[in-house]
């Protein structure tokens, strides 16, 4: 028995850019073969791009990735490659063929037809065999279920006289299902000589570990090698972090690749079944938070069609942060940082935005606000709270205003810990644009970020991105005389332990005062998240980082009047 060479191609993917994703799998299948590779796999729906939502609905879509899966298999054999073996994900219809030649016979895909989560196997320039994913999550960031049918057999190929199993994401997570039938010998006794999974799976801290657990026991059941290849690159509110690896027969990790970029992995399954490839080091949890709104800044920007953004910097930390990540997305010339000082701003505030701007690179400008507060007060003569949101409106409006004539994309740089209590004025620049890099980063963490994105800068010996005063001054929105966050809040680092409990681990009142938390603390953090809901209804997208974020992990009415018993 010969050697195997195998391509993992962990590839960045666009949502219904069906010519685009064509592409690249064109393009990544050839340098798999310039590199000896018999088989390359690639992502879950890499063709249609992942999650695709309700698109899958669409009969005229599902026809068009039919006829693009077949165009790549007649373009590869024509160039010479129909002998390499090509594994993608793509969207199919419940009960159309799924043999050789599936592809020119696919359904009409009719209204009535299921749409199916699929694994295609290309080659002799026809679709060889198809898969369809058996199980579909229907929890936290996923809505399978109610968009496919499942599938209900097994797929194995040969490849160069290797028995290769093809499974999709959630069918690993599963107990039993089609791995563990696939576990079970055939009629000849033969058992798998690799495991292949295809993967869109987003990234949230702490989750790589706890993929190649699971694999592990899925070597370990199927008694073969696993190859787990991921998708790379931010869609929407969601970011996957790549990660693909290999694991042994026993679970042992063998081969790994980097995340948050594009990867070509090419390893081998000698015949001794134990696979070799390159290995590269984990990085650090604060890097992989921070390299995660890197990449699901700059793939909303440059999928939707912008080059540049626009924010308001206030010398605090929050814009601080939210400026470099942006630069370190686009470069720091496609970033527009406009100061917007009113009356009550600091000297140092002011000197810490332009500070920013300039160790960034970015475009920096200077609006004050006096004069256009001044015409609004003119006409309302508002008064307290009223008076200071208008303020913050105001630089809202001015950012909104700037991107209508520039065509930058307005990014907010509000938090999670803010966002969780409602510590912003709707439409002011902290919490409208397009996107929203730190939406689901705490306060504390943004600071850990902060110190994170510094040291690695002097680590360069390069200048720190981030002025020092900007991470050690007190946080204030400067709308009043003296003013600070904690006026209104509690300490962040004992706010982000309540929201933590409340939101993230759903604990009620009872269980925050069992955890030893103040009463008066509980009260004020509850309330205050209860009645945000409609603020964060209406707030940008940004990049899942955690294992619960608010939007599609969290679903929660606005018109609500349950409260938390206080007994």
């Amino acid at each position: 028995m010969a050697d195997l060479r195998v391509a993992l191609a962990q590839v960045d993917t666009c949502v219904g850019d069906l010519d685009g994703n064509a592409a690249l799998v064109l393009e990544r299948t050839r340098e798999a073969a310039a590199a000896g590779a018999q088989l390359v796999a690639f992502p879950e729906m890499t063709l249609t791009g992942y999650p695709i939502e309700d698109l899958a609905l669409r009969a005229s879509f599902r026809r068009a990735a039919w006829d693009a899966a077949a165009d790549i298999a007649a373009r590869l054999a024509a160039e010479g490659l129909g002998d390499v073996t090509v594994v993608l994900g793509t969207v199919g219809t419940a009960g159309a063929p799924r043999g050789a030649g599936a592809a020119e016979r696919e359904a009409s895909g009719s209204p009535a037809d299921l749409p199916t989560n699929r694994a295609v196997v290309l080659r002799d320039g026809v679709v060889q065999a198809a898969y369809d994913k058996h199980h579909l999550p229907n929890y936290g960031v996923f809505d399978e279920f109610r968009i496919f049918a499942p599938g209900e057999t097994t797929t194995v190929v040969e490849v160069a006289g290797r028995r290769v199993g093809v499974a999709i994401c959630e069918d690993i997570w599963q107990d039993g299902g089609p791995v563990a039938e696939m576990a079970t010998l055939d009629e000849a006794g033969n058992g798998l000589d690799l495991l292949l999974v295809l993967n869109g799976s987003p990234y949230e801290e702490g989750k790589g570990h706890v993929r190649t657990d699971l694999a592990a026991r899925r070597a370990r059941e199927v008694s073969a090698p696993v190859a787990y290849v991921n998708l790379v690159g931010g869609q929407d509110d969601l970011v996957f972090d790549g990660g693909s690896f290999v694991t042994d027969a026993t679970g042992t990790v063998v081969a790994r690749s980097p995340q948050f970029v594009e990867d070509l992995l090419v390893w081998e399954l000698p015949a001794d079944g134990a696979p070799r490839g390159p290995r590269v080091p984990e990085l650090h949890p604060d890097e992989e938070v921070y390299r995660a709104c890197v990449t699901g800044l700059a793939g909303y920007v440059r999928k939707n069609g912008f080059r540049s953004v626009v924010l308001g910097v206030s010398g605090g930390i929050d814009s601080a942060l939210t400026a470099a990540i942006a630069a370190d997305a686009l470069g720091g010339e496609n970033v527009v940082g406009v100061s917007m000082p009113s009356q009550y701003s600091s000297k140092h505030s002011k000197d810490d935005a332009a500070d920013l701007a300039k160790r960034l690179g970015a475009d920096y400008r200077v609006q004050p606000i006096a004069p256009m507060v001044e015409a609004f007060q003119g006409e309302l003569a508002l008064e307290g709270v009223a008076e200071e949101n208008l303020q913050a409106r105001v630089r809202g409006v001015i950012l909104m205003a700037i991107s209508n004539r520039e065509g930058h994309l307005v990014i907010a740089p509000g938090n999670k810990s803010e966002l969780a209590t409602g510590y912003a004025t709707i439409y002011d620049a902290g919490s409208i644009g397009g996107f929203a890099p730190l939406k689901d980063v705490d306060k504390s963490r943004v600071w850990q970020l902060a110190r994170w994105r510094n040291n690695q800068a002097v680590d360069r010996g390069e200048i720190p991105p981030i002025p020092e005063s900007s991470i050690t001054k007190p946080p204030s929105a400067e709308l009043r005389p003296g003013q600070t966050d904690q006026d209104s809040l509690p300490p962040y680092d004992l706010l982000d332990e309540v929201l933590d409990a409340y939101i993230e681990h759903a604990e009620g009142r009872a269980e925050l005062l069992a955890r030893g938390f103040d009463s008066e603390v509980v009260d004020k953090v509850v309330t205050l998240v209860d009645r945000a809901e409609w603020k964060r209804r209406q707030y940008p997208p940004g990049p899942k980082v955690t294992a619960l974020a608010f939007g599609r992990d969290r679903r929660l009415p606005i018109t609500n009047r349950w409260r938390e018993p206080l007994d």
